[in-house]
C-alpha cells in the first residue's frame, strides 16, 4: 500500500514536470512572437518612416514575418500533438523519460530554427541603422548614412524620401536617394558646422568651409535649407559685349574671404593677393587680351613655344566645334574668345584665393563649380571639345589622371578635341605621362614638347598636344 502511494506521488510529480515544460516553452513562444513582431514593426519606424512605402521592402518582410508565423505554429501543432499522446500512456510506461527528451531537443531545434528567422529580420530593423535597399531586391545590408551624424539638417537630408504616391515616379525609382561625398564622414566636425543653421534664414559666409570639404571629398555637399548671402550693394551687370572685357563692379562680390578686396587689387602684378596659380587672370588688359590670339614665347631670341591658336586649332575641324569644356585655372578667357567663333564654352573653375566663378559670371559667360574629385555631369559623346591649362600638371597622380582622361574620353564625342594646353611637369616624369596620354591611343593633330624655362633650373617641360578621339565602332 505504501509502495502503491509512492508509485502514485511519482506519477503525480512527472506530470506536474511535463506541465511545466510544457507551459515554458509556450511562454519562450510568446516571447519569440513579440520580439519577431516588435522586430519587424521597428523596420517601419527606424528611418523616419523613409522606407516604408517600398514595395520591394514589403515583400521581403513580408515573407520573413510569414516564414516566422509558420514555424510558430508548427511548435505549437506539435506541444499539442505531445500533450494528446501523452494522456493517451499509460502511466507505466518506461520509454517516458527518453521521448521527453526527444520532444525537448525538437522543441529546441524549432526555437533556434525561429531565431534564426529574427536575425535575418533584424538585418534590417536593428537600431544601428541597416537597411535593406528599396530597389535592390536582395537581402543586401548597408549602413543608414544618417545615423552617423548628429545635426538634423544632414540626418534629413541623406535619408531616403519616398515618393508620396507609394509608387514608382517617371524616373523609375520609389523614392529620392540624396547623395553626399564619401569624405563627408571623415570630416564629419566640418560637415556639421556647414549645416548648422536656421531654416529660412540667411546662410552663414561660409563658401570657404563648403569649398574645403569639396576639394577635400566631401562632394557633393548636401543642399542647404537657407538662403545664400549676396553682396550688400548688387549692381546690374555690364552689358554683353561690354563685360567680356573690363573689369566688373566691386559691389557685385563677397569679398570678406579673400585678401583682395577689389578688381584691380587682383589685376595688378604682385604676389601678395593671396593665390598664385593664374596669377595676371584678372589683367584683362595685357596678360589675357593676346591669349590664344597670339603666341607667347619664353625666349625672345627663341621661337619655341607650347602654344596654339584657336583659329589653327577650329580649322582642323572646320564648323564642327560648337560646344565644349574649359577644364582649367582661368577668369573665363578661353571661352571669351571661343565665344568670337560662335563656340560656346563651359569654364570649370573653384574660387582658389579670388572669386573666379564670380568674375567670369560677370564676364557674361558660364561657370562650372567644379572640382577634379567629381565626375563630369554631362553625358557621354556630346562634347565637341575639351581644354585643359594650368591645372593638370605635374603634382597628379599617375592613377588620378588615369581616372579623369577616361572620364573626359567618355563625354567626348566620336570626333571630339582634347587640347592639353601647357601641360608642365618634371622631366623625369615626362616619359609616364606621356604614357597615359598615348594610352587614349587618339590621332594626334599637334604634339610638341618644349623645355620650361621660367625658372634658373631646367628641370622642368612643357607639353602640349590636341588630339582626336577615334570612333570606335566596336561593340
Amino acid at each position: 500500500m505504501r509502495k502503491a502511494n509512492v508509485v502514485s506521488k511519482l506519477r503525480s510529480w512527472r506530470w506536474i514536470h511535463r506541465f511545466i515544460l510544457i507551459v515554458g516553452t509556450l511562454a519562450i513562444l510568446i516571447c519569440i512572437a513579440t520580439l519577431s513582431k516588435a522586430y519587424y514593426l521597428r523596420f517601419f519606424l527606424v528611418t523616419d518612416t523613409s522606407s516604408s512605402c517600398y514595395s520591394n521592402s514589403f515583400t521581403t518582410h513580408a515573407s520573413t514575418a510569414t516564414e516566422i508565423k509558420a514555424t510558430i505554429e508548427i511548435v505549437v501543432q506539435k506541444i499539442q500533438q505531445e500533450i494528446d499522446r501523452m494522456r493517451d500512456l499509460p502511466h507505466e510506461s518506461s520509454s517516458s523519460e527518453s521521448k521527453h527528451v526527444s520532444f525537448l531537443a525538437d522543441i529546441l531545434g524549432l526555437v533556434e530554427s525561429v531565431k534564426a528567422s529574427l536575425s535575418r529580420a533584424d538585418g534590417t530593423a536593428k537600431q544601428n541603422g541597416v537597411v535593406i535597399h528599396p530597389l535592390s531586391g536582395t537581402n543586401q545590408e548597408t549602413e543608414e548614412p544618417a545615423e552617423y551624424f548628429l545635426t538634423e539638417e544632414i540626418r534629413k537630408y541623406v535619408r531616403i524620401k519616398p515618393n508620396r504616391l507609394k509608387k514608382q515616379n517617371f524616373m523609375g525609382a520609389n523614392g529620392t536617394f540624396t547623395s553626399i561625398g564619401h569624405a563627408c564622414f571623415s570630416m564629419k566636425k566640418q560637415l556639421e558646422e556647414y549645416m548648422e543653421y536656421d531654416i529660412g534664414d540667411i546662410c552663414n559666409d561660409d563658401w570657404k568651409l563648403a569649398q574645403k570639404l569639396m576639394v577635400h571629398g566631401c562632394d557633393p555637399l548636401p543642399r542647404r535649407r537657407c538662403f545664400a548671402k549676396s553682396p550688400q550693394y548688387y549692381t546690374k551687370p555690364l552689358p554683353a559685349i561690354e563685360s567680356m572685357w573690363k573689369l566688373p563692379d566691386d559691389r557685385n562680390v563677397r569679398w570678406s574671404q579673400y585678401r583682395c578686396k577689389n578688381f584691380t587689387c587682383l589685376a595688378k602684378n604682385t604676389t601678395q593677393k593671396g593665390f598664385f596659380k593664374c596669377a595676371d587672370c584678372f589683367n584683362l588688359d595685357d596678360h589675357e587680351w593676346t591669349r590664344w590670339i597670339k603666341p607667347a614665347y619664353q625666349d625672345p631670341n627663341s621661337n619655341l613655344t607650347a602654344d596654339f591658336l584657336i583659329k589653327e586649332i577650329l580649322d582642323l575641324k572646320p564648323s564642327e566645334i560648337r560646344i565644349g569644356l574649359d577644364f582649367s585655372v582661368g577668369t573665363g578667357t578661353f571661352a571669351a574668345r571661343m565665344k568670337e567663333f560662335n563656340v560656346t564654352i563651359v569654364s570649370a573653375a573653384i574660387n582658389l584665393g579670388a572669386p573666379f566663378n564670380e568674375f567670369i559670371a560677370l564676364r557674361g559667360l558660364i561657370p562650372l563649380y567644379l572640382t577634379i574629385n567629381q565626375r563630369l555631369p554631362f553625358f557621354d559623346n556630346t562634347l565637341d571639345l575639351i581644354h585643359t591649362t594650368r591645372f593638370l600638371d605635374g603634382w597628379i597622380d599617375f592613377v588620378l589622371l588615369d581616372f579623369i582622361l577616361y572620364d573626359w574620353d567618355r563625354v567626348l564625342r566620336p570626333g571630339g578635341l582634347l587640347w592639353i594646353d601647357s601641360f608642365f611637369c618634371l622631366k623625369e616624369d615626362l616619359y609616364d605621362y606621356l604614357q597615359i596620354f598615348k594610352m587614349l591611343r587618339y590621332k594626334k593633330h599637334k604634339w610638341i614638347v618644349v623645355p620650361k624655362r621660367d625658372k634658373s633650373d631646367d628641370l622642368e617641360v612643357f607639353f602640349s598636344a590636341v588630339l582626336e578621339k577615334p570612333p570606335r565602332p566596336f561593340r
